[in-house]
This record gives C-alpha cells, structure tokens and sequence, in this order.
C-alpha cells in the first residue's frame, strides 16, 4: 500500500495516508519537509496564481510558487484575488441535467417500523415537549425530566414501547418581527416537529406573551389539538409549578396510547436520511463522504430518500449537483440559494470562505472548494429530485436537497423538521452528535480517530484509508447499519443519551 493516496490522474496533489517525513518518495518527487496525515502534497511545481486540482477539480489558486513535494496548504494556497467569490474566480458549467441517468429498477428491503395511523412510518416512539419561546424553556425541561429514565426510573416502567419523553427548547420565539423569515422558519421547524412521526405525541408550552403566539402558529401550520397533541401557557396555568404538574398530568394520559404500539415489517422506502458531516478532514471526501454516498445510492434504489444541505460547504461543487437535477428549474433553484448565501454573507460583513473551520485546516482542509467537492459525495451519484429551503416538508423520494446553514446542529434541525427520520453524519475530527427524535449515526473517516473515540463512533470507514475495505462495500455496511438503526437498534448517541439540547432552528434577522 502506497503512503499516499491519488484521487485522479490528473490531480496537481497527493494526499498522506500517514505523517510522511522529508525525502519520503511520492511518485519519484521527494517530499520536502514533514506532511501531517491527511494533508496534500505537490506533484508538481505549481506558479504562483495556477489554479490546483484535487477530484480533478480546483480546489484554489496558489498564492506563492509551490515547488513540487511541497506541503500545499494555507500557506501557499488560498481562493484567489477574488477570495470569496467563487463565480468571479472561475466560471462554474451548471450543465442542467446533463448526468441525469435513467430510474433503475426498484429494490426491496425492509426494516421494523412502527406504522401510524395516517401510513407514515416511524423509526423511534417519542412523547416531545416543545416550546414556544425560549422563555417556557426551564418549565418544559421540568416536565420531561420528570420521566428520566435514569432519575426515575418508575415513571416508564410500564411504557417499554416509549423511547422517552425529549424537551427540545430553543433561544428564540420573541424579539423578532412576527412576520419576518426568521418566524416563518421557526414556524415550519416547529410544525415539521409537531407532526413528526418519530413523535407518537407531542406537548406545546408557551409564556403567553411571546411573538410566536401559538394560536397563531397552529393555524399558519394548519394544526390542530387533539389528545395526542396539546398547547398551553405558563400565564394562563398559573406559574411554573403548576405548569409542570399539568404537563406531567397531560403525558400520563398520553402514555398509554404511546405505548401502544409494535414494531412491523415496513419498506426501506419509508427511511429519510438527512446527510451531515461535521469535523471534516482531508480523509473526509476519500472514506466516509464517498461511502455514504454508495449507501445513499442504495437507499434511493429501495426508494427511500436522503437529504443533502449545508449549502456554505456545498459553494464551489454546486455544479456537480445541477448537473443530476432531473428539471432545470430543480438545479436553477439551488443556484439561487448559493447566490442568496453570496448577499447573506456579505451583509454581515463575511464571505463565504470564512468556512473551512480551524478544526478542519487541521485535518488538511484549505479552501471551501475543497471542502465542497468532498462534502457533496455524501450526496452519491442518484438524480436530484427536489430543492427545499430549510425546514420545508420533504414530500420527494430520491435524492433531494435542503437550503440549510453549514452548522451541524441548525442544519439537521431543518433536516428533521422535514421529515428525517434518521441522521448519517461523517466526521474526521470527532464528533459526539445525537438528535431525537430521529437517531444519529456517526461514521469516522480515519481508523485513528475510530480507535481514539470509539465510544462515539457507529463506523470506521477508515478502513478504506487502510486498504482493507472498498468504498462499495463499505457503503453496503452503512445501508445495513441503516435498516437495522430504524428497526430500533440503539446508536452510540443514543447510549449516550444527545439529541435533547441539539435542537437548534434556524435564527435569520434581527434580534428586536
């Protein structure tokens, strides 16, 4: 096995499998200096202002000459004179449709589902206690701590077919123009949260005199109460302590409906994945991105769906993504959430190479380009069916997109609000993510993060980096890992007990 590893013949840079020392041979060029694992290195010397490959794509311009066996990273690599503005640098070929590949056949899997009424399927049994305002926060915590598992063990004694009682809380909901797009956000996530089938029921606790009214939200989302789904102010109960009595009341008699239900053979079809990667690295786009997609791929051909986003860290590999759009208004939509992201940037005073993060620089990420062409592999090679903005309800099967920050938290919030019943998040540096109500699972891109946070880590798709396991069949390991999660299969961030402070939605505008 060679110390490095060539993602495309015509590729300016290597990657390191391993820390290589000077004079290390590459390919017949000697390495000058030492490369940290993970990182590129030059194949040939490079003037300064080229332009430099990686997936046969440039991922930035040199900012200094580069001589060949030199370590290609910030140093002397950056976007160009125009830094952030990738459609000023170079042009992009948006090719609308022009790689979009027949339907293949329909494969048939299952997993053990729990049916509801209205024929959605559901990968978990949660009771959700949900807030209005951050200001009915600590009392909606109250409320389903009192059914913790861990600090009262007795109070789900005998519920075993609930997975728990999760208060997912926010910092927003007043302080914002009522009618703004921060509201109609925040309204979607909380309808997309209200109505999840993850939820067998859900509680609704507001102040009284928030701006998210939610009478008013109710109506925007066209809901209604019932005994499965119940609102209340802490003004009108009364106070905190008698807030979280009724809210312990209104549970109890929730219970029992919850609980009654069993898990059944159901269509992978029914499986929504929403695509995270957090803490990437330069592994990222090589193992965990790329087998992702293979299991994205697979998923979709069992007719499931999976939702790429974080549109900050798909800039500069858009093309690669309208390109499979099946009609070009679908690939010309996103080009519009990219160029709202070029403005939304730039009024508050950033651009849009601000990301990559220090944490992935450290692990031999450069520009946003090139965080790009490795977080759209997540995405595999099947048709883009749809664009979304953030939180809207996913009604495509197939491969679809969301309009979402690069924030792992915000990003599958939206996710989730549309209908994800299970998240995949690839990660380089390490990541400890959960997200009820729809389980988490976290792959590693390298077997040395695998072995150093394992207690945190479903995957090692490192095991590509080693030679040891193909991008295939390590995409089939991760579908299996799939079906058997949402046939109940608890994740690491289960065991762990993440997901209830990781609802995080959306915040746009301004704070009034």
């Amino acid at each position: 096995m060679t110390p490095y590893i060539r993602l495309h013949p015509a590729d300016d840079v290597v990657i390191a499998r391993s820390q290589l020392l000077g004079g290390t041979a590459v390919e017949g060029v000697a390495v000058r200096g030492l490369i940290p694992p993970g990182h590129k290195i030059a194949m040939r010397d490079i003037a300064q202002g080229e332009p430099v490959r990686r997936y046969n794509q440039i991922i930035g311009f040199a900012s200094k000459p580069i001589g060949a066996g030199e370590h290609v990273h910030t140093q002397n690599l950056d976007m160009g004179p125009d830094k952030g503005a990738v459609t000023k640098g170079f042009e992009r070929d948006y090719a609308f449709g022009v790689d979009v590949k027949p339907t293949p056949a329909r494969r048939e899997a299952t997993f053990m589902g729990i049916r509801r009424a209205d024929g959605r399927v559901a990968t978990r049994n949660y009771i959700g206690v949900l807030t209005s305002v951050n200001c009915s926060a600590t009392a909606a915590r109250a409320i389903a701590d009192h059914f913790s598992r861990k600090t009262n063990p007795q109070a789900l004694a005998d519920y075993p077919n609930v997975d728990g009682i999760v208060a997912l809380t926010h910092g927003t909901g007043c302080g914002m123009d009522t009618e703004g797009m921060g509201m109609q956000i925040l309204e979607r996530t909380l309808t997309g949260y209200a109505t999840h089938p993850n939820f067998a029921g859900v509680l609704v606790v507001g102040l009284g005199c928030e701006a998210n009214q939610i009478n008013a939200w109710l109506a925007t989302g066209h809901l209604a109460e019932g005994e499965n789904f119940r609102t209340f102010n802490i003004q009108d109960t009364g106070g905190t302590r008698k807030t979280v009595e009724k809210g312990v009341a209104l549970i109890n008699e929730m219970l029992p409906r919850a609980n009654a239900v069993k898990r059944e053979p159901c269509s992978a079809a029914h499986i929504t994945i929403g695509l995270q990667c957090g803490g990437s690295d330069g592994y990222s786009g090589i193992s965990a991105n790329p087998a992702l997609g293979a299991a994205v791929d697979l998923l979709v051909a069992h007719g499931g769906t999976a939702i790429l986003s974080e549109t900050p860290e798909v800039y500069g590999a858009e093309h690669l993504l309208t390109r499979r759009a099946v009609k070009r208004e679908v690939g010309q939509k996103l080009v519009d959430r990219i160029k709202w992201w070029e403005h939304y940037t730039e009024i508050n005073q950033g651009e849009m190479n601000n990301n990559p993060s220090p944490g992935n620089k450290a692990g031999g990420l450069t520009t946003i380009l090139e965080k790009s062409l490795g977080a759209v592999a997540k995405g595999g090679t099947s048709n883009l069916e749809a664009v979304y903005e953030y939180a809207e309800p996913v009604t495509a099967h197939g491969f679809v997109y969301m309009d979402t920050p690069g924030y792992d938290p915000v990003s599958a919030t939206g996710q989730v609000a549309g209908g994800a019943n299970l998240i995949c998040f690839t990660t380089g540096r390490g990541s400890a993510y959960g997200c009820a109500p729809s389980p988490s699972l976290k792959l590693a891109t390298n077997s040395a993060l695998w072995q150093r946070q394992e207690e945190d880590m479903d995957i090692n798709c490192g095991e590509i980096v080693d030679g040891t396991a193909s991008i295939q069949e390590m995409g089939q390991r991760i579908f299996e890992l799939v079906l058997a999660t949402a046939s109940g299969a608890h994740s690491k961030s289960e065991q762990h007990g993440y997901g209830q402070n990781e609802f995080v939605p959306w915040q746009v505008g301004a704070v009034m």
